[in-house]
């Protein structure tokens, strides 16, 4: 079976302050700190289990936003790649387990991840 994509993982948004955005992110849409490290702070919304992620990571894009949950980054870019996916980011290591950046034919780009790693707690 092809790798699929399993759910939306995340919405990462690059923000400058990420105390200040955190707080901004309770106040303002009602979310919660589900984690926190150095550099971002994942937040949670009641009716999902995807997540806001805030960043201050200078070396992350800003454009690629939506990360999809697959079971193995490694085997799912190889099967991307071979339907004619570019791979513009190979597997890299996350706290989590691998993510990778793809480009669909259509000039779509796609973030990927998997929890080969386990999720954090």
């Amino acid at each position: 079976m092809n790798p699929i994509l399993r759910k939306i993982d995340c919405v990462m948004l690059k923000v400058s302050e990420l105390e200040r955005s955190a707080a901004f992110y309770e106040a303002v849409f009602g979310l919660k700190r589900l984690w926190q490290d150095a550099h971002s702070v994942g937040m949670g919304m009641p009716e999902t289990d995807a997540e806001i992620v805030l960043h201050d990571n200078a070396d992350m894009p800003k454009d690629i936003n939506v990360h999809y949950l697959v079971d193995d980054v490694i085997k799912a870019v190889e099967s991307f790649a071979v339907q004619g996916c570019i791979i513009r980011a190979q597997p890299f290591d996350i706290v989590i387990g691998k993510c990778a950046v793809l480009e669909d034919p259509f000039g779509n780009i796609l973030a990927i991840l998997d929890m080969t790693k386990g999720a954090r707690t």
